[in-house]
């Protein structure tokens, strides 16, 4: 396992507590120790935190919250907070799986009417958008101990871009190799962007047999999103489907808002 830079950060300013003779260029004078040390406090708390305010625009966060009892349904949630109000808000999602598509009455959303206080993150308001739709899991069966079994994480944060991207992962249990394509389709500029994708699915199984998928809805075009990007891929706990987290970037106010949704396959 490769450490984390701020690790190697932290151990090396506790670690050089001294400065050895003549390992400065000549005609140059050390920079004594408790101001080296503070220099390198600052600059490495700078370095590790500079994510937080390099990025402008409003990220939310993804929720994997389960499925039903018989892998049918499945339900999600996203949170955040607005980047121009400080409102938090949040979106609770249940998807017909075989359908790939929201059951009726499956979609909410909440924006609270006052800002956040300072160091909280916004997940008060999914907290307080599931305790206000509890009818709605148990209308579906959704249990939250019946959660998706990852096979797949992005972790780099690139950006797919107009050129799509393709990955590759594998079921260990069942012996299945998947490789998926997500192919995006994006028309116009600035106000006027708009985009689309879908998803080629290649499953192989251990005897080499395949079977094909096309995952997706093509003709849908989602105004503003400028990308796509496959985020996670869960297999339902009954081994009867996938689905596949797509993280979206869209155009906001602020700058670049991310925000998700899925796409369901029945194996």
């Amino acid at each position: 396992m490769v450490e984390h830079t701020c690790s190697l950060f932290r151990k090396q300013i506790f670690v050089d507590k001294t400065y050895r003779p003549r390992t400065y260029p000549e005609g140059t004078k050390p920079i004594p120790f408790r101001r080296g040390f503070s220099y390198r406090i600052i600059m490495g708390l700078l370095f590790c935190l500079g994510g937080s305010y390099v990025w402008a625009g409003d990220i939310a966060s993804y929720v994997d919250l389960g499925f039903s009892s018989d892998g049918k349904t499945y339900m999600f949630a996203q949170y955040g907070v607005q980047e121009k109000t400080l409102r938090p808000w949040a979106d609770l999602f249940v998807v017909d799986v075989a359908k790939n598509a929201f059951v009726s009455g499956g979609r909410v959303s909440f924006v609270h009417d006052s800002p956040v206080k300072a160091g909280q993150d916004g997940s008060g308001a999914l907290y307080r958008i599931l305790s206000h739709n509890t009818a709605l899991a148990d209308r579906y069966g959704i249990n939250y101990l019946l959660l998706g079994h990852a096979l797949y994480l992005s972790l780099n944060g690139v950006d797919a871009g107009v050129s799509g991207e393709t990955i590759e992962f594998h079921d260990f249990e069942p012996e299945i190799f998947y490789k998926a394509q997500l192919v995006p389709t994006i028309e116009g500029s600035g106000n006027d962007l708009k985009s689309s994708f879908f998803i080629t699915l290649e499953r192989t199984h251990k005897d080499r047999s395949r079977i094909l998928y096309t995952i997706g809805t093509p003709q849908v075009k989602r105004p503003l999103i400028s990308s796509y990007r496959i985020k996670k891929v869960i297999v339902a706990p009954q081994y009867n489907s996938l689905i596949f987290v797509i993280e979206m970037r869209k155009q906001g106010d602020q700058g670049i808002d991310i925000r998700y949704m899925v796409e369901a396959v029945t194996l």
